[in-house]
């Protein structure tokens, strides 16, 4: 760690390294010498700035020569940048002219910043200027280009512009050095353009202007890149189109915005110059994102938001981040922001996108002492500039605290520190204060302390205190028998001996002396009677978090979520183990929504399954496939948590808890094979078969998967399809051929799916229904998987095909598929031989299956059990669906019994009771998994399941 001693050392070395390297370049020496102390200055504080000298001598001289280090006229630079702009004839040379101005202008500020001769504010208002220009110039001149090609946009009012939204801190005029930008393009009507010959809609006009403006900003060339674009904010995020006019946005964000882009919102500045066109569009934001009244709806929206941050901590540690860490940018800018949507419909002067004016406005309203915001300004503007500070080294997008020497050098001289450690006792200091107004804000509900009865102080005595085993049962005789005192006792005492042996630090013993009387007090309260169970649950529980001291903080600062704790783990041991292993879903216990009245129409499911996937994905980049993989499957165990703790509830019957997994399963496979695809096409370019938006691919769901009956911890099934030419072959600079890509695509998919993270698999997924099994192709032409299905697929593989649909795909290759899938099952067969081969393949599996030495029943394989019900359904699909089309309809099971009966083959009694049968028995199945159970206790209701299952299958297969 850097000290007063070596910091000017540090700095001087490389300095002097760089300085070298400048000399044996291609400067004049004299002009070097006359400027060397300016030079020397700056190459010990910036690589980036070092780089620049090295690569960009022309950009260099122009810095130096103009005294941009010292000082700038902003807005004269950038006018005449502009200007030349315009005279730029090539899209090449736009690409150039903007990364050459983009590189000399932030070397330039990163120069003046980090010798302090500009305060940070005049940093950010700089920095978000730069980007203003660069892009609209770039805007301007690909409008004029597009223009000349397709014609100009038309509407009722003439040529129509697009307007571009700036979001976040670039919105706010606060952009960061090295940033990202998000943004919203939209523009005003729908209509065409006025090109004489070939007019186009202003949809795809703008649609093509808005991918040229992203490539010309976002494109790595050898000059670099403007910036990194990030359009997920916009309606429907990366799903929706890249371009939406006025019309569409307003339905959008009347019927379907959410809080959180209220949130986002705030910020948005249209970019363009002021017009008729954009006080439009500013009319049509702002009652979205301000209301005129309160509603209790945007305190909670807050709250939940305040929750996500905290949560956010939690898992994934973010020490040492100084604006997603606790305390630090982030915080100061949900504080604000969070005002703003409470208090700036009423209050109009709060509706502003900079962060200062509206912390000043709340002082001046009396909404927050202004003593503390002075404070809390003067915190964060010390954040802002350490921030800075850190990107401008090296130009990087970082918030993380450094561990190299010099970096740490660097920010302490800059932040005028004597030494690095003196830096980071004042960083800490000032993310104490700002976490501290952030807790601050928006309490939470219901919090309440535990009844300070006699039996809560007895719970305190039972676990702080050395006490005899009489001496506990004592305590507790009121609540306890002897022998489940003596149980606990003795499970209490065991897990004091674990914790002695592991050192949690004082921080951890001390939360942990407050839980533990707790936890025991609401077990015994909610639980008496099955305490000697539960008790060694919470403990495996506790016992994973004792090194996540969060986490018990989280319980003993949450009495409903401890409530909740037990309640879960009382009532499933498969609930436990996951919140043992993964103890981010104790975060879920703060709302637990599976509380609330459960949304069952699938559509709706999967769009809010959808979104919240969305949101949950927005801050990570699409590129980082590891965090997008934990992010996928922190997902999944959140939403299975909340499946699961609603089917043990009762609030979600049997066949509701497997459409829901299955619908997760089908928005996570929809994910994953957009992040595949992407990472592919990236790679080898697209297939040359394809259209616009096409892919040519088609994941296909057998078994539970297909059947919409997926369960707890179930695999996926599944077969991938595709449909391209034998000799076509993708587009980019490293060709391969489109079966190979094709191949290579069901290899991402996979490995995103079965890589095991810190959370887990996402699903084990399984291809071995594919034609051939194990030794055919990862994925197959659409015409192979038909000849195969046609020539040589067994019974059982037709068996398994009953149960198949297409779960993502383009449109024609999902009917294309449906049609082979109807063609091979409503094959007319001869049904002794398939009623033969059908129970011959039943009795093999049972063999080879059921466990004769089990001490219960397994419900799938058993005489009269799940799988029994299965196989009858497909020899009824099989054997007479030449007959009756519509059994080929579903690929479930209930609704197959369905048209089994309306097709005469059974009575309406009959199917009622075999579909009876089925959920009895996958509701008893389901719950034997939540309680962490393979087999069941027979009882009356399961014989007489089984018995009406096994008199079905007699009376289908003419058994005796």
């Amino acid at each position: 760690m850097c000290t007063e001693k070596t910091i000017n050392g540090i700095i001087q070395q490389h300095a002097e390294e760089n300085w070298q390297k400048l000399q044996g370049s291609d400067y004049p020496a004299e002009w070097l010498n006359q400027h060397q102390n300016a030079i020397t200055e700056i190459l010990g504080l910036s690589p980036f700035v070092a780089e620049v000298a090295l690569t960009k001598p022309d950009v260099f001289t122009r810095i130096v020569m103009h005294q941009w280090h010292k000082q700038v006229d902003i807005d004269q630079v950038c006018s005449e940048f502009t200007a030349r702009l315009a005279e730029t004839d090539s899209e090449e040379k736009l690409l150039a002219a903007l990364r050459l101005f983009r590189a000399e202008q932030m070397a330039a500020l990163a120069w003046r910043d980090l010798t302090n001769r500009q305060t940070i504010q005049t940093s950010l208002s700089q920095t978000s200027k730069l980007a203003d220009t660069l892009i609209m110039a770039a805007y301007n001149w690909l409008y004029q280009a597009h223009s000349a090609r397709y014609g100009v946009p038309q509407g009722p009012d003439g040529p129509q512009p697009m307007l571009i939204l700036g979001m976040g801190k670039l919105g706010g005029k606060e952009l960061n050095f090295s940033s990202d930008i998000d943004l919203i393009f939209s523009y005003p009507y729908k209509g065409e353009t006025d090109h004489p010959r070939k007019p186009i809609e202003n949809q795809q006009f703008f649609t093509k202007l808005a991918q040229r403006l992203i490539a010309a900003l976002n494109k790595t060339t050898p000059l670099g890149q403007v910036f990194r674009v990030d359009m997920r904010l916009r309606p429907f995020g990366d799903s929706g189109p890249l371009v939406a006019h006025f019309g569409a946005l307003e339905d959008y964000y009347q019927d379907q915005g959410r809080q959180w882009e209220r949130y986002a919102m705030i910020k948005a500045r249209i970019l363009n110059p002021a017009s008729h066109y954009a006080s439009q569009l500013e009319a049509i934001l702002a009652p979205f994102i301000y209301r005129r009244y309160l509603d209790f709806t945007t305190i909670d929206a807050i709250r939940d938001m305040k929750r996500l941050i905290s949560k956010e901590l939690r898992r994934r540690r973010l020490t040492g981040n100084i604006k997603l860490g606790a305390g630090g940018i982030r915080e100061v800018e949900f504080f604000a922001q969070s005002f703003q949507l409470i208090h700036g419909g009423r209050e109009t002067t709060l509706q502003s996108r900079e962060l200062q004016p509206v912390l000043n406005r709340l002082a001046e309203l009396q909404i927050i002492e202004p003593q503390a915001i002075s404070q809390l300004l003067k915190d964060y503007y010390f954040l802002r500039k350490a921030e800075h500070t850190l990107q401008q080294f090296n130009d990087e997008q970082t918030q993380l605290l450094p561990d190299s020497n010099w970096t740490q050098a660097v920010i302490a001289k800059v932040m005028a520190f004597t030494d690095y450690q003196a830096f980071l006792s004042t960083l800490t200091a000032v993310m104490e204060r700002v976490h501290e107004q952030f807790n601050q804000l928006v309490s939470e509900p219901g919090d309440e302390q535990q009844e300070q009865d006699s039996l809560f102080s007895r719970c305190k005595d039972a676990w702080l205190l050395n006490v005899s085993e009489h001496e506990f049962c004592d305590l507790l005789s009121d609540t306890l028998d002897e022998s489940s005192a003596l149980a606990l006792f003795e499970q209490l005492r065991d897990f004091k001996g674990q914790l002695s042996r592991h050192r949690i630090g004082q921080r951890g013993e001390d939360t942990l002396a407050k839980l533990m009387p707790e936890m025991i007090y609401y077990m015994l309260r909610q639980c008496p009677t099955d305490i000697t169970l539960l008790l060694p649950r919470l403990i495996s529980v506790i016992g994973a978090i004792t090194g996540r001291t969060t986490y018990l903080d989280l319980l003993h600062e949450n009495p409903d979520v401890l409530k909740q704790l037990i309640k879960l783990c009382a009532r499933s041991a498969w609930i436990t183990e996951q919140i043992r292993s993964f103890p981010l879903l104790l975060d879920e216990l703060l709302t637990p929504l599976y509380l609330q009245q459960q949304q069952t129409s699938l559509p709706v499911v999967y769009d809010e399954y959808s979104d919240e996937l969305r949101q949950n994905l927005l801050r990570v980049e699409p590129e980082d496939t590891e965090l997008l993989m934990e992010q996928w499957r922190q997902f999944k165990l959140c939403q299975q948590l909340r499946i699961a703790a609603s089917d043990i509830s009762g609030s979600l019957p049997i066949a509701k808890v497997s459409d829901k997994l299955t619908v997760l399963a089908e928005v996570l496979l929809q994910a994953v094979f957009k992040s595949a695809w992407q990472q592919l096409t990236d790679k080898f370019g697209v297939p040359s078969h394809l259209q616009q938006d096409e892919t040519g691919f088609l994941v296909v769901g057998y078994g539970k998967l297909g059947g919409y009956e997926l369960g707890y911890g179930s695999d996926l099934d599944l077969v991938f399809i595709h449909n391209a030419p034998q000799d076509s072959e993708t587009s980019g600079a490293k060709k391969v051929s489109a079966q190979h890509f094709y191949i290579k695509l069901a290899q991402r998919i996979m490995h995103l799916l079965n890589t095991r993270t810190l959370s887990g698999q996402l699903y084990e997924a399984d291809l071995r229904l594919r034609p051939s099994g194990n030794s055919g192709l990862l994925c197959c032409h659409l015409t192979g998987f038909e000849h195969y299905q046609e020539q040589e697929a067994w019974t059982w593989e037709h068996q398994a095909l009953v149960r198949a649909r297409s779960i993502l795909g383009d449109e024609p290759l999902l009917e294309a598929f449906k049609q082979v899938r109807n063609r091979v099952l409503q094959r007319q067969r001869e049904l002794p031989s398939l009623a033969e081969e059908v129970v011959k393949m039943r009795l093999k599996m049972r063999d080879h299956l059921l466990d004769n030495q089990a001490s219960g029943l397994d419900l799938k394989q058993c005489e009269g059990g799940i799988t029994d019900i299965e196989f009858m359904v497909q020899f009824w699909v099989l054997g007479y669906s030449h007959q009756f089309p519509a059994l080929t309809q579903w690929p479930d099971n209930l609704r197959i019994i369905e048209h089994v009966q309306q097709a005469g083959l059974i009575s309406k009694t009959a199917a009622e009771n075999l579909q009876s049968a089925y959920l009895t028995l996958r509701d008893h199945y389901h719950q034997l998994t939540l309680a962490g159970e393979k087999f069941a206790h027979s009882n009356e209701e399961l014989e007489a399941v089984r018995t009406l299952v096994t008199t079905q299958w007699q009376q289908t297969f003419n058994q005796p």
